[in-house]
């Protein structure tokens, strides 16, 4: 190859409501927000390649990775996807977490909830985690995962 990839910087989502969003990932999920920022116009297009792209953004951390939060202002035409975690193109971020049952008594608390039910894996190189699948505001997919005790 000529070349090579460093490190895993961020995963982006975009938001309708960033406000909204932060009070999931910072409130609820406790993680802190870096920074925010505003991007439009002829970098904000040249980055994207979305033509009249403006853009609110506010990067929330937790041990180990960091979420770009994206709310598109602008183009006017925006569309919200529907997407479920068996069709093409939808992704999910899986967070290990030591407490999974405290992670969805917290989520439900605030108004939110598990798309399943909490599941321990049984083969594979996971075998033993307790697994779940949680929705954000917007309906990103976030997989909390449990090691097993020992």
């Amino acid at each position: 190859m000529p070349f090579r990839i460093l490190t895993a910087d961020h995963t982006g989502i975009t938001v309708s409501d960033l406000e909204r969003s932060l009070i999931f990932w910072r409130d609820v999920l406790g993680f802190e927000l870096s920074h925010r920022a505003h991007q439009k116009g002829e970098l904000a297009e040249k980055i994207t390649g979305v033509a009249g792209a403006e853009i609110l953004i506010a990067v929330v951390k937790a041990p180990g990775h960091k979420i770009e939060l994206l709310e598109y202002r602008a183009p006017a035409d925006r569309k919200k996807l529907d997407a479920r975690p068996c069709d093409v193109g939808s992704v999910h971020i899986a967070l290990t977490v030591d407490n999974l049952d405290a992670v969805l008594e917290t989520v439900a608390a605030s108004g939110w909830k598990a798309a399943g039910k909490p599941q321990t894996l049984t083969v594979g190189p996971n075998a033993g985690k307790r697994v779940i699948y949680v929705h954000d505001p917007d309906g990103t997919t976030i997989e909390f995962m449990q090691m097993p005790e020992n």
